[in-house]
C-alpha cells in the first residue's frame, strides 16, 4: 500500500492541498484504464486528528492524526497565510513526526511558507530550499542554515521538495506523478491541468541530490551529445563506438546511468523539442518531425502520441487555443 498523506495546518490556504490532491486523483483514474492499479490512498491528517479551519474559513476535516500514520511515501505540507509563527509553535509534534517520515525516505513537499515547517524540523539545514516570495526575508533570517534559492520557484534536495506558489506545485505534483505512474499517466495529468502554461519540472527547478544524477562521466558525456545532436540522423551504435563502447555495454552502461536506454533518451529528447515546436513555431508537422530527426512522419506521429498519448496536430490544437485565450 503506497500512501500520500496532506497534512492539515490550522489557517492553511487550502488551494495547495486540494489541487494536488486532485491532479492526484486524475492519476489513479487514468492509470486504472491502463493497468493494474497499484493499491494507493490519499489520506489528509492533522497535528491530533481534529478538523481545522483554512483562512478561507472552510473546515476541512483530518482522516487521521499524523500519530497514526507510521510511513507515508510523500507527504504534502501546506501554506499559510502571511505570517507562519504562530502555527510553528503549535507544531511540535509535527517536527518529530516529519523527521521520522524523512529517516524512512518519504518524499516530502511544502508549497509556500510551508516550507518553514520542513526548515523548522532541521532537515534542510545546508540544503537548498525556496518559499514565497513575500517571506523570503523572514526566512533567510529564521533559517540562516539554509541555502535559499530566491530565483527557482521549485527546489529538490534528494526527496525533499519547496515549491514557491501553487502552479509550481502542479509542476513538482505533475513530476512526483511521473515517478510513481509513468510519463503516460503524467502527461494526461498535465494536459488536463492547464498544460500549456507549463515548463518542465527538470527545466525550472533547483536540484542538489536528484535521483538521476550519477557518476558515469562516459554516459554524461554522450547525454550531451545526444542532446545537442538530436536533430541529426544518429545512429546509436556509432555513438556506442565513438565512446569507445560496444552497443551492448553502451546501453547496459546507459540504462544504469539513467534508467533509460540510448533509444528512449533520444525519443524522449525529440519528443520534448517537438513539443516546444508545436506550441511555439509556425512550423508544419512534416517540418518539425524532419527538424527533430525523423524522416518519416507516420513514425513521428506514432511515436509523439506513445509519449504524449495525444497526436501532434491535436497538441497544438489544444495548446494554441489556450494560449490564445490565456494572451486575451
Amino acid at each position: 500500500m503506497r500512501t500520500i498523506t496532506f497534512v492539515l495546518i490550522e489557517q492553511m490556504l487550502a488551494t495547495g492541498t486540494v489541487l494536488p490532491m486532485e491532479m492526484w486523483r486524475c492519476a489513479q483514474s487514468h492509470y486504472r484504464t491502463h493497468a493494474k492499479l497499484p493499491q494507493l490512498q490519499l489520506l489528509t491528517a492533522s497535528i491530533d486528528g481534529v478538523p481545522i479551519k483554512a483562512h478561507s474559513g472552510f473546515r476541512l476535516t483530518a482522516d487521521v492524526s499524523i500519530e497514526q500514520i507510521a510511513n507515508s511515501d510523500i507527504i504534502y505540507l501546506p501554506a499559510l497565510w502571511r505570517n507562519p509563527r504562530p502555527a510553528l509553535r503549535r507544531s511540535t509534534k509535527l517536527f518529530a513526526w516529519l523527521r521520522a517520515q524523512a529517516a524512512t525516505s518519504a518524499a516530502i513537499s511544502a508549497v509556500g511558507t510551508g516550507a518553514c515547517f520542513l526548515a523548522a524540523t532541521g532537515l534542510l539545514n545546508n540544503k537548498p530550499a525556496t518559499t514565497h516570495w513575500h517571506y523570503f526575508d523572514q526566512f533567510a533570517k529564521d533559517y540562516p542554515a539554509v541555502e535559499l534559492k530566491h530565483q527557482y520557484f521549485i527546489t529538490q534536495a534528494d526527496n525533499l521538495f519547496c515549491a514557491a506558489s501553487v502552479n509550481a506545485l502542479a509542476d513538482l505534483t505533475v513530476h512526483l506523478i511521473k515517478q510513481f505512474y509513468g510519463s503516460s499517466t503524467a502527461n494526461h495529468v498535465e494536459r488536463n491541468f492547464s498544460h500549456e502554461i507549463r515548463r518542465p519540472f527538470e527545466e525550472i527547478s533547483y536540484s542538489k541530490g536528484a535521483v538521476r544524477l550519477h557518476p558515469d562521466e562516459e554516459v554524461a558525456q554522450a547525454q550531451n551529445w545526444l542532446k545537442q545532436h538530436c536533430g541529426e540522423a544518429i545512429r546509436l551504435s556509432e555513438t556506442a563506438q565513438s565512446f569507445d563502447m560496444s552497443m551492448r555495454s553502451f546501453n547496459r552502461r546507459f540504462k544504469l546511468a539513467t534508467g533509460q536506454t540510448p533509444l528512449q533518451y533520444l525519443q524522449n529528447i525529440r519528443v520534448e523539442m517537438a513539443r516546444e515546436l508545436l506550441q511555439s513555431s509556425n512550423l508544419s508537422i512534416n517540418e518539425i518531425a524532419e527538424k527533430v530527426g525523423y524522416q518519416d512522419m507516420g513514425h513521428f506521429t506514432m511515436l509523439f502520441k506513445k509519449k504524449l498519448s495525444i497526436t501532434p496536430s491535436a497538441y497544438r490544437t489544444t495548446v494554441r487555443a489556450k494560449l490564445f485565450q490565456v494572451n486575451t
